[in-house]
C-alpha cells in the first residue's frame, strides 16, 4: 500500500496500533473493551489516511506555496490530532484500570 510505504506518521500509527493490540492480549481485555480498540484504531488510521490524500490532493493542485492550500492541510492534520487525542482517551479509559492492578 503506498500510504505505508511513503507516509512515516501512517507508519508509527501502525506501530502504535500493533503496541495496543499486544498489551490488549496481555490484559486479557474483554470483547466490549477489544470493540472501542479496534474502532479507535480504525479512527486514527481513517484520519491518517484521509490526511495524506488531502496533502498529495494539495500538493498536486497547488505545487506552489498557497495560504488556502496550507489551511487545508492543516484542518486535515487537525482531524488526526483530534482522532489520536479522542484514542488516547479510550485508552486510558480501558487499560489504566488494568495497570494500576500490576
Amino acid at each position: 500500500m503506498h500510504v505505508i510505504k511513503h507516509e512515516r506518521n501512517f507508519r508509527l500509527h501502525l506501530v502504535s496500533a500493533s503496541l495496543v493490540i499486544v498489551a490488549g492480549f496481555i490484559c486479557r481485555l474483554s470483547s466490549f473493551e477489544w470493540m472501542f480498540i479496534l474502532l479507535a484504531i480504525g479512527l486514527v488510521l481513517t484520519a491518517e489516511l484521509i490526511n495524506s490524500a488531502m496533502e498529495s490532493m494539495m500538493d498536486y493542485l497547488k505545487p506552489d506555496i498557497h495560504p488556502i492550500a496550507k489551511q487545508i492541510k492543516d484542518m486535515a492534520a487537525g482531524a488526526v490530532l483530534i482522532s489520536a487525542i479522542t484514542a488516547a482517551g479510550i485508552g486510558l479509559i480501558i487499560f489504566a484500570p488494568k495497570l494500576v492492578l500490576f
